[in-house]
């Protein structure tokens, strides 16, 4: 079955909305090391090849599953409410960082 672009995009979107959400590689770097970090990170499919090195190997070193998305850093930008573009989303809760990951597939 194909994914659906709209509503991984929508369901993003529901993480922001709920504050379950850190937005861009620094910030999302810097969650990695507090207490409760990002269950899943979420890279754009466009990201540049630092932001995706740099995630891959910190997600690694914290034991954070990251996945690539099938959206653009803008649309990663716009599922979340922000301008410009975002090349990585962290999601910190465990029910939605689900959601989110079924909606990848395997």
């Amino acid at each position: 079955m194909p994914i659906d672009v709209t509503h991984i995009a929508t369901t993003i979107g529901l993480c922001a909305k709920a504050g379950a959400a850190v937005c861009g590689t620094p910030l999302i770097c810097e969650a990695l090391r507090k207490k409760n970090p990002p269950i899943l990170v979420l890279l754009a499919q466009d990201a540049a090849k630092n932001a995706e090195k740099k995630l891959t190997d910190k997600c690694s070193f914290y034991g954070v599953e990251l996945r690539r998305v099938p959206l653009d850093t803008a649309q990663l930008a716009m599922a979340v409410g922000k301008r410009g573009l975002v090349a990585a989303v962290g999601i910190t809760n465990e029910g939605l960082a689900g959601v989110v990951s079924s909606k990848l597939g395997d």
